[in-house]
């Protein structure tokens, strides 16, 4: 926590950890303790994170207003949480007893807007996830896979071979039906020749993420279905990566609607049915997210505001056609999904996952 000091736009940074304990860290690992708090963490006072409640009201007792997100600002909205909204921790009881005299305010805005902007080490971190995912990616459609959990674990470890730290998080490995569930995570499926599988996963480096998702055939060949529906995709992508520019004035939401638009036009000269509620149906998700030091960034920050150069987003159009009459014979049951990570520069994009190939021909001549 951080409060005024009496100089003037001078602050005190107040830093509450658990202190040593070698009986406790024999067992869950080292912790920084006290006087890392000062030494690495530059605090300017620290303590025991058990004695905080005394201090608290000393110091939260001439502030004019709090930032924090531990006493929830909004009432709950699903019933799950309705349910435990009145039973708080008694600590949280107490943290809102010693700042009920305080105008509480969210922390999660400001930070948001901290973490919003990459400096050129942050990008820099994410350009090396990217390009060690990427490879991984590319290794891997080169080779023949017969299950999804054969090529989950490939990705995983090739991520970690390649110079990531670890996973940024759960992949999605989908062959064939599977593929047209988004946030399908089971990878435990036979993969078919003449389906394609959808293979969503990153490292992670530095705790910075990369998130990139391809989609290929099992067999090593698309069928002509498939490339004509994955080519309407691939082509809406790269429009919508192109327009991931400051001086292109364009929000995430705006690029969505570009999506819609693109995807809409190659949908019907496909032959596919557009009326009604048909986009929604098979383009059911956004069209990106901020990334970062999570993989759903910055929580709550708005995608209506134009891009600023240093944010880092993705770009995943997908198409999933359910097995039903109404869609074309040839597309039906089909998932595709191509998704990259990508920084706004003010002039042009900066790609930070492409050495993961994606176009048809150079997919097809890693088997060839």
């Amino acid at each position: 926590m951080t409060g005024k000091s009496t100089a003037e736009d001078d602050h005190v940074f107040h830093l509450f950890v658990r202190a040593k304990d070698p009986k406790v860290e024999q067992w869950e690992g080292s912790r920084s303790g006290t006087q890392a708090a000062l030494d690495v963490f530059n605090a300017d006072e620290t303590g025991d994170i058990e004695d905080i409640e005394r201090h608290l009201s000393h110091l939260a007792g001439d502030a004019s207003e709090v930032y924090t997100d531990a006493i929830p600002s909004t009432p709950p909205t699903s019933a799950f949480s309705r349910l435990f909204s009145s039973r708080s921790p008694p600590k949280l009881d107490s943290l809102s007893k010693i700042l009920e005299q305080n105008t509480i305010k969210p922390l999660r805005p400001i930070l948001n807007d901290l973490r919003s902007i990459k400096s050129d080490a942050e990008i820099a971190n994410m350009r090396h996830a990217g390009r060690a995912s990427g490879r991984a990616f590319t290794e891997a459609m080169r080779q023949s896979w017969t299950t999804e959990k054969d090529l989950n674990a490939f990705l995983e470890y090739t991520f970690k071979r390649n110079g990531c730290d670890t996973s940024a998080y759960v992949p999605v490995v989908a062959g064939g039906k599977n593929a047209r569930q988004i946030h399908y995570v089971r990878n435990d499926d036979v993969l078919h020749d003449g389906d394609v599988v959808v293979a969503d996963a990153g490292g992670e480096y530095g705790n910075y993420i990369t998130d990139i998702t391809r989609t290929w055939p099992v067999s090593g060949r698309f069928t002509p279905p498939q490339k004509d529906l994955y080519n309407a995709i691939l082509a809406t992508q790269r429009t919508c990566i192109s327009l991931c520019r400051a001086n292109a004035s364009n929000s995430l939401d705006k690029l969505h609607q570009i999506a819609e638009e693109t995807l809409k036009d190659s949908l019907t000269q496909l032959g596919f049915d557009m009326s009604g509620n048909a986009l929604q149906t098979l383009f059911p998700h956004h069209l990106g997210h901020y990334i970062g030091l999570d993989v759903h960034d910055t929580p709550g920050q708005s995608r209506k505001a134009p891009l600023r150069p240093g944010q880092c987003v993705t770009v995943e159009p997908g198409l999933y056609v359910p097995d039903t009459d109404r869609w074309p014979a040839a597309f039906r049951g089909m998932g595709i999904r191509i998704e990259d990570s990508v920084c706004v520069q003010e002039e042009h994009p900066l790609v930070l996952s492409t050495e993961a190939v994606k176009e048809v021909e150079d997919i097809e001549a890693l088997r060839a």
